[in-house]
């Protein structure tokens, strides 16, 4: 087992001797992931587990052992290969909720990564959790903007970048992570982050002073952000994204941009930007070829879906089944029913049947305390449940945080401010879904003037404009009510909170075992004007 510590983890891959991929003085196969969340098994479109119709449809994606499989066949073809990881292999199934990333490091050191981006969710237990995963793997952790020397936990556990060596040839890998990440997540009060394209502009230099002429960026900082520090900063060739989720292919025009996407630097130079969506649904695969100058001088590459046409390695597959036998009787309760699949894929943009599902428990939850109000990030909704039975691994899916209820009260002006912060950023986990209340609002206006109309529900049923003034009896949950995602408002202006109530993936667990089949549809709570 290897330890991280210094600002270099210089790593050499003797591979089998084969036909370049490309032309070139320096032929390299870049192979990616990013933002897995604990999908260690394959999984449905919506809820946890697959079934035998999932199987059939050829709907159960993903997948360590599927990943695995792709791997070894690619580094069977020869010549070098690379294995990174931008991010986020914490949170989102009971993997992560049992093993708290114990089960991630052991996978990923048989899937044999080369280095790993920190992602904010590695964040999600704190600095200790994450040092449990650091002091296990056998790759480095690295991020450039984020300084840890001073943290009891992680010094030494982190650096800026690594250097990998292929037949003579030295390519540097630069972390980064986003800046956002003490906002949303939970990395405590001894960590330090800095600017992204200033760490990224330090780092890249530091790797040419001494001598490193290919520069691989890979971040977890999201799609657009990282095109605009490929045309901030020189020096790079390659920047291996995360966070954002996305979904990039050449031939598709369902994605976001080609694979890869080209940027040019300051310098002018092109810069090659990948990523490879979500949950191991793909694996990136990029080929390139530098030439005697280090420049780029020919690409090609593709997201590889890990669907059934990929073969299972047989080992990790074995090693994911055994990590998996103590879950069965968690994800196996059955716990009520849905009339249909809810899917969370438009939670972070606009209302949401199953945002409107939380929401609605919030309050049922928290009735007894005279909630009025229910406010649910977008984002804290991490999956879609299923049609027909939910089970708790179900519900724990889509809720994985461990996040509990907070009440407390709010003035009608400070309820706009919060979901003012919600619409502020379209496409972010801090879209507010709602109960009890209902909003217009306009994306073509300024941030902070966006939200035009807002009502609230009666004791009646009857829908009655905001006041101002008036305190409202609101539900959230604490990683909000604390400021999470930017939701200053609800920090600061809180009155009488208490954030220590019912854990709320529970309460849906109770509110589908009192009230299945539910069939919670979009019901006009949030309206966007320019639509």
């Amino acid at each position: 087992m290897r330890r991280i510590i210094g600002l270099i983890f210089a790593l050499l891959l003797l591979l089998p001797a084969g036909p370049p991929i490309l032309a070139g003085e320096l032929n390299l196969t870049i192979l990616h992931t990013n933002d897995v969340h604990s999908r260690l098994a394959a999984t449905p479109p919506f809820g946890a587990k697959c079934n035998a119709e999932h199987v059939s449809e050829n709907k159960c994606l993903g997948g360590a052992a599927r990943l695995a499989g792709a791997i070894n066949a690619i580094r069977a073809e020869g010549g070098h290969t690379v294995l990174l990881d931008a991010g986020d292999q914490f949170q989102g199934s009971l993997f992560f909720t049992y093993y708290s990333g114990q089960a991630a490091a052991q996978v990923m050191n048989g899937l044999g990564y080369d280095a790993m981006a920190l992602g904010n969710h590695e964040f999600d237990g704190g600095p200790e959790t994450l040092s449990r995963f650091a002091e296990r793997i056998d790759f480095p952790l690295l991020a450039a903007n984020m300084d840890v020397s001073t943290d009891r936990h992680l010094a030494g556990h982190v650096a800026p970048w690594t250097v990998l060596e292929f037949g003579g040839e030295r390519i540097g890998v630069v972390g980064l992570i986003t800046e956002e990440t003490p906002s949303i997540s939970s990395p405590g009060p001894d960590i330090r982050f800095s600017d992204l394209a200033q760490a990224l502009k330090a780092a890249v230099a530091a790797l040419q002073g001494m001598g490193i002429d290919k520069i691989i960026a890979l971040g977890h900082v999201g799609y657009w952000r990282d095109m605009n520090l490929a045309r901030a900063v020189d020096g790079v060739d390659i920047i291996v994204g995360g966070h954002s989720h996305t979904y990039l292919s050449s031939g598709d025009p369902a994605a976001a941009g080609p694979y890869p996407t080209l940027v040019t630097s300051p310098s002018g130079e092109t810069v090659l930007i990948v990523q490879a969506y979500q949950w191991s649904r793909y694996l990136g695969r990029l080929d390139v070829s530098f030439d005697a100058a280090g420049r780029l001088s020919a690409w090609q590459g593709a997201p590889i879906l890990m669907d059934n046409k990929i073969a299972e390695d047989a080992g990790v597959a074995a090693l994911v089944a055994k990590l998996n036998e103590p879950l069965h009787e968690i994800r196996n309760e059955v716990v009520g029913s849905s009339q249909r699949a809810l899917g969370n894929d438009t939670c972070r943009s606009g209302e949401c049947a199953l945002g409107n599902l939380v929401a609605d428990v919030m309050l049922w939850r928290t009735a007894g305390k005279g909630s009025e109000i229910a406010i649910a990030n977008g984002g804290g909704i991490r999956a879609g449940l299923p049609a027909g039975p939910v089970t708790r691994g179900d519900v724990l899916q889509v809720l994985p945080f461990g996040n509990t209820l907070a009440t407390f009260g709010l003035s009608g002006h400070d309820v706009v401010m919060a979901l003012e912060t919600g619409v502020a950023r379209p496409g972010s986990g801090a879209f507010p879904q709602v109960a009890g209340l209902r909003y217009s609002w306009d994306p073509s206006r300024p941030a902070g003037s966006r939200v035009r109309q807002v009502e609230v529900r009666g004791a009646d049923g009857v829908f009655a404009p905001l006041e101002s003034e008036r305190i409202y009896r609101l539900v959230s949950n604490n990683f909000l009510r604390r400021g999470g995602d930017g939701y200053d408002v609800l920090r600061d202006s809180a009155i009488d909170a208490y954030d220590f109530g019912p854990v709320l993936a529970d309460s849906v667990v109770a509110y589908l075992a009192a009230h299945s089949p539910v069939a919670p549809q979009r019901e006009g709570r949030i309206s966007r004007l320019d639509e």
